[in-house]
């Protein structure tokens, strides 16, 4: 069963959805039969290729509001899933992180990439609009670096990723993460691991009692 999520790369809500469904997988066979694949999804597409600073993009978003009570609460939720957030002074566009993501599928290190590229963005404060961290969380997991340099400097899989926010976009999808189970029940938020657990198992047996 196909278990597709919609994630973006700065969205923090993703990564704790990710270590919660980590820990949902992780309990009896709850993680048989399952082909994970990351979508791709752009919180502000509008942010520039080239990134720009946090400061200006919280200014531009956010003016003078008091986000602080939101930031306590997100902090404490990554908090109970081993996530120390580290927020860096650069707001990337992630269009070529997706693209890397993409490329990774095939490789079969696509959910290890995702957890690589979250941590070096909220937990290091690290650009993943950056080549140089990208090729740095790509080799993490195994991916040869030059082959993904050289991937990353051309438009390989450009078209697949706008394909793929496309899609986001025509199945309803309106927040992430999101997780779709065979492309057809959907499970919007970063879910207890319970819950995704239960709406796992929940999927299969509809596919089994339709098949």
């Amino acid at each position: 069963m196909n278990l597709e999520i919609f994630s973006d790369l700065i969205c923090p809500w993703c990564f704790i959805g990710k270590r919660r469904l980590d820990q949902a997988l992780a309990v009896g066979d709850t993680a048989e039969g399952l082909n994970i694949i990351w979508r791709a999804y752009q919180l502000y597409p509008g942010i520039p290729y080239e990134g720009m600073a946090r400061d200006e993009f919280m200014r531009l978003r956010f003016g003078s509001a008091d986000v602080s009570k939101g930031r306590d609460q997100l902090r404490t939720e990554a908090a109970r899933v081993g996530i120390e957030l580290n927020s860096g002074a650069r707001m990337p566009n992630t269009f070529k992180g997706h693209r890397l993501l993409h490329h990774a599928r095939a490789a079969g290190v696509q959910h290890d990439l995702a957890d690589a590229l979250f941590v070096a963005y909220f937990e290091q404060g690290l650009d993943v609009g950056e080549d140089k961290v990208l090729l740095d969380a790509a080799e993490s997991v195994g991916m040869p670096r030059q082959e993904t340099a050289d991937f990353l400097v051309s438009e390989a899989a450009t078209d697949a990723v706008q394909a793929e926010l496309t899609r986001a976009a025509n199945v309803g999808v309106s927040g992430v993460p999101c997780f779709l189970f065979a492309g057809a029940f959907a499970l919007p938020g970063a879910q207890e691991p319970e819950v995704i657990r239960q709406v796992i198992e929940r999927a299969k047996t509809r596919l089994a009692e339709s098949a």
